[in-house]
C-alpha cells in the first residue's frame, strides 16, 4: 500500500526504542501517527513530533478501541521485555494484549496493514549458522519473554490464516540505537567499569540489528502488498563478532578493551545453579548469569536474511560501525545532559 496523508498509523510501544523511531519517521513522512501510551510514560518527544496520544495500555479495551479508531496501519512494537520473571506476566502483555489489539483493529474494518515486531529469539537457544525462516520456532522458549514472543507471533499467523489479517511479521535480532534505555546502558556501564567478561569464544557472531535498519524493513513491509502473510528475519547487512561488537563500543566511548573470558561450560553450570536458586528464593531480579545472557554472549547467532533481501527488498545501507558510533555518541550525550 502507498502511504499518504490520508493514512493513520497506530504505533504501540511508541515510547520505547523501536516504536519511537517508527513514530518519528512516520511524522517525518507527513503521516498522522497515534500512539498508545501508559499514563506514567514520558511522551514529551512524541508530543514534540506532533503524535496524537491515547492514554491506556494493552489490557484496557476502551483505550484500544480509541487507539484503533480510523487507523489503517498498526505497527505493533509494544511488549514486555526482559530475561527473568513469571511467564504469566509476559503472556498477559505479549499474548493477551496482542489478541485484544487484534480484535480492536479488525473491528474497525479499516485495517490495511499490521506489522508485527517479533524477535529472532523465537528460534532455539543454541548456536545458529545461517538459520532461515524455514526453521521451526522454539515452542518451549528459554524464558518468559522468548516463549510469549513465539506465542504472540503464532497468534498473528493464525489471524492471517483465519481472519484475513493483512500482516507481515518481522523478526529482528538484538536491536540497538539511540534512545535505548535498557540493554545498551547496562552493557556500557559494565564495559566502562571493566566488569564485562565474554562467555566462551568471543569470535562468535551477534544478531545485531540497528533500529534504523529495522525501521527500513517496517516501511517496506507496509509498502509491499506482495509479501502480506510472510515472516522475515531482520538483522544488519553484516553480522559482527561479539569482540567486534564490544570493541566498537569501547573505541567510540573511549573505554578499555575487555579481555576477560569465562569458559562457556563454567558459565552454563553457574547459570543452572543460579537460576534454580533464584527461582526458589523468588527473586525478582535476574541472576548475573542466566540462559538469556549465555545466548547473547556465548552462542553463535548467525541468521539468514536472504528472504528479506529478495522478497521484502531489504537492503539497509547503514553499516554496524557507523550505527554503533551514532548509538554510543547519543548515549554519552544523553548521560551528560542528565
Amino acid at each position: 500500500m502507498q502511504l499518504t496523508d490520508a493514512n493513520q498509523i497506530l504505533v504501540t510501544g511508541a515510547t520505547g526504542l523501536v516504536g519511537s523511531h517508527v513514530a518519528e519517521q512516520a511524522r517525518q513522512r507527513g503521516i498522522h501517527v497515534r500512539a498508545l501510551c501508559r499514563a506514567s510514560a514520558d511522551t514529551t518527544l512524541l508530543q514534540d513530533w506532533g503524535v496524537e496520544i491515547v492514554t491506556g495500555d494493552l489490557g484496557d479495551v476502551a483505550s484500544l478501541q480509541a487507539a484503533c479508531a480510523g487507523a489503517t496501519v498498526v505497527v505493533h512494537c509494544a511488549a514486555k521485555v526482559g530475561d527473568w520473571g513469571p511467564t504469566d506476566e509476559y503472556r498477559r502483555v505479549n499474548v493477551d494484549g496482542t489478541k485484544a489489539l487484534l480484535h480492536a483493529a479488525l473491528k474497525t474494518g479499516l485495517l490495511k496493514r499490521w506489522v508485527q515486531i517479533s524477535s529472532l529469539g523465537v528460534y532455539s537457544g543454541g548456536d545458529h549458522y545461517g538459520t532461515d525462516e524455514t526453521t521451526a520456532t522454539n515452542t518451549d522458549g528459554i524464558d518468559g519473554y522468548t516463549l510469549t514472543k513465539v506465542e504472540s507471533e503464532q497468534l498473528v499467523c493464525d489471524y492471517i490464516t483465519n481472519h484475513q489479517l493483512p500482516a507481515v511479521v518481522l523478526r529482528p535480532g538484538f536491536v540497538y540505537g539511540p534512545r535505548d534505555r535498557t540493554v545498551m546502558p547496562r552493557l556500557m556501564g559494565k564495559l566502562r567499569d571493566r566488569k564485562f567478561a565474554y562467555l566462551g569464544n568471543h569470535d562468535k557472531l551477534m544478531n545485531n540489528t540497528f533500529v534504523g535498519n529495522l525501521c527500513e524493513a517496517v516501511w517496506l513491509a507496509i509498502a509491499n502488498d506482495g509479501i502480506v502473510g510472510q515472516v522475515f528475519n531482520i538483522r544488519d547487512p553484516r553480522a559482527v563478532s561479539k569482540k567486534e561488537f564490544m570493541d566498537t563500543i569501547c573505541h567510540a566511548a573511549g573505554y578499555s578493551i575487555p579481555t576477560k573470558v569465562v569458559p562457556l561450560h563454567i558459565a552454563k553450570i553457574l547459570s543452572w545453579h543460579m537460576e534454580t536458586l533464584w527461582k526458589l528464593l523468588r527473586r525478582k531480579e535476574a541472576p548475573l548469569v542466566n540462559s538469556a545472557r549465555i545466548k547473547f554472549l556465548g552462542q553463535n547467532l548467525d541468521f539468514c536474511i536472504e528472504k528479506a533481501n529478495l522478497q521484502l527488498g531489504y537492503q539497509p545501507a547503514t553499516d554496524f560501525h557507523d550505527a554503533m558510533r551514532t548509538t554510543v555518541e547519543c548515549f554519552i550525550e544523553s548521560s551528560t545532559d542528565g
